[in-house]
């Protein structure tokens, strides 16, 4: 409990904005905007705000069970990437694009180094 207490205290821009995020997403769906635009705008508004790493940080704090179910949700995604690039290879392959094959293998693996590298540095050098 006191280290949610001192999170709130470290990150008031963090929760200041996921609360405006909710109150922005009912607002929306209550004078009726469509739910898909509401869903863009949402992530639109996450990603530019980092909101979302907000979110895991408030639920890595939970013990035991919260850094648990940031991996479950994030290790699939690299699994999905890898996932898709095999399958896309293996259709092009087929249809006779060998080169692009390589192309595209060479921007995924260059998509997931990038990921790993910003986690590694976003951790490494403060916001603060």
């Amino acid at each position: 409990m006191k280290t949610f207490i001192k999170f709130i205290k470290d990150n008031p821009k963090t929760i200041l904005t996921l609360i405006s995020i909710a109150i922005g997403v009912v607002l929306m769906l209550r004078f009726g905007v469509d739910k898909k635009a509401v869903a863009i705008v949402t992530l639109i508004v996450g990603f530019m705000t980092n909101a979302f790493a907000g979110v895991v940080a408030l639920i890595t704090m939970v013990p035991i069970i919260g850094p648990l179910i940031i991996k479950v949700l994030t290790i699939p995604f690299f699994w999905l990437l890898n996932a898709m690039g095999y399958f896309t290879s293996a259709y092009a392959i087929k249809k006779g694009y060998g080169k692009d094959v390589m192309t595209h293998r060479l921007i995924v693996i260059t998509l997931l180094i990038g990921i790993v590298l910003g986690y590694i540095l976003g951790h490494l050098i403060p916001v603060r």
